[in-house]
Formats: structure tokens, C-alpha cells, sequence
């Protein structure tokens, strides 16, 4: 009895440890729906697919291109690279629009190793149309394309890298800017010819205190 009884805790020693919850049920890895979602997750977005992740409601409405007012410059500088395309007039900014001028701004400026373009605006907004001749109501439209709202003076574009000078950089988003639509400035950073005068603010009211 002893012998048959240290046989076994001695088999029992040299047997790795083994979690038996883990046999009871299949890995959560294993199953295909939890490898597509690690797939997704894997992804990365590039400029041929600008769109928000997720969205808490899919249609919203039109709404207008924000007004700065009260000497806000928000976004009217530059924040990253050293040369910049800023807009003159607000306007809505489709996607497409977005994806076409990138693209103009990398095949100018192709052999330029080491660039660098950041993107200062991301088309979030859900546009929705309608058929012609529709009646009215029936509903909101279905979805048509992603669009940002950019107000007057933003700056959309900016360009860094070695080798990159102020005549390439104009000549490549002057190219860009025939896309948009609207009067583009070409930009440079520390430049204060080319940055935009803050708005006058308003004269802060002071109380009236009646004469005794």
C-alpha cells in the first residue's frame, strides 16, 4: 500500500501544472468572432479611409460653420511643421476633398525622403441626401459621405522635413488648395505678416455709481 501510494505522489510531482478551468471550457482566443475583433483592432487608419471609429448616432444635423468671435484664434497657427495652407473663407469639407489634396501634396513632393504632413482637421460629421424630386418628409436622408466644419483662417495643412523648402512646399499646397475650393494662403511659422489679427475685444462695462 505505502509503495503504491509514493509511486503515485511521486508521478504527481513530475507532471507539469496543468489549470483545469482552462480545459472545462475553449479559449475566448480560439473563436472567430474574437479574432476578427483583433484583426479590426490591428488596423490602421490611413487617408483613403477618413472616418471616425464609432459614432453614437449615425445621422446628425447640418448645423452651420462655427463664427469665431471675441478675438479667438484657435487653430489659426501653426502647432507642428514649418510650412501651412490656411483657409480664407468657411466652408464644410467633404472627405474626398480631404483624401484629393493629400494626395496632390505626396506626389509633388515625392522625392522629399523623411516628410512629414500633419492633418489639422478630421472629417467627423455624417452628411445625408436626398433623391431629386422628393417630397418633403418621409424622414432624414440616407448616408452620403463624412464632412468637417472649418471656419475662416484654419489651418488644414502643415509640412516638415529635410530638404524641404519654402518654393517646393508653396508650389505643392497651392496645387492642394486648387482643390478645396475656397481662397487659400500659403503659410510659414514664426512669419507675423501672415498671421491673422486677434478681433478687437469689446469695452468691459463698468458699474454706474450714483453721485451722493
Amino acid at each position: 500500500m505505502w509503495a503504491r501510494r509514493f509511486a503515485g505522489n511521486l508521478l504527481q510531482s513530475r507532471l507539469p501544472a496543468v489549470n483545469l478551468s482552462l480545459l472545462a471550457r475553449p479559449s475566448s482566443l480560439s473563436t472567430p468572432s474574437a479574432l476578427v475583433k483583433t484583426q479590426q483592432h490591428q488596423q490602421i487608419r490611413n487617408y483613403q479611409n477618413l472616418q471616425p471609429r464609432r459614432r453614437k448616432h449615425k445621422k446628425a444635423q447640418k448645423g452651420r460653420v462655427p463664427v469665431r468671435t471675441g478675438g479667438s484664434t484657435k487653430g489659426n497657427y501653426m502647432a507642428f511643421g514649418e510650412y501651412g495652407l490656411r483657409v480664407k473663407s468657411g466652408l464644410r469639407l467633404p472627405a474626398k476633398t480631404i483624401t484629393a489634396c493629400y494626395a496632390t501634396i505626396r506626389r509633388k513632393l515625392k522625392p522629399i525622403k523623411g516628410l512629414k504632413v500633419w492633418l489639422r482637421v478630421f472629417p467627423d460629421i455624417p452628411v445625408t441626401t436626398k433623391g431629386t424630386e422628393v417630397r418633403m418628409g418621409k424622414g432624414k436622408g440616407a448616408f452620403d459621405y463624412w464632412a468637417c466644419r472649418v471656419p475662416k483662417d484654419k489651418i488644414i495643412f502643415e509640412l516638415q522635413g529635410p530638404g524641404l523648402n519654402a518654393e517646393l512646399a508653396k508650389d505643392a499646397l497651392r496645387q492642394a488648395g486648387f482643390k478645396i475650393g475656397v481662397p487659400t494662403e500659403f503659410v510659414i511659422k514664426n512669419d507675423e505678416t501672415k498671421q491673422p489679427k486677434k478681433a478687437d475685444l469689446p469695452p468691459t462695462t463698468v458699474p454706474f455709481h450714483h453721485a451722493k
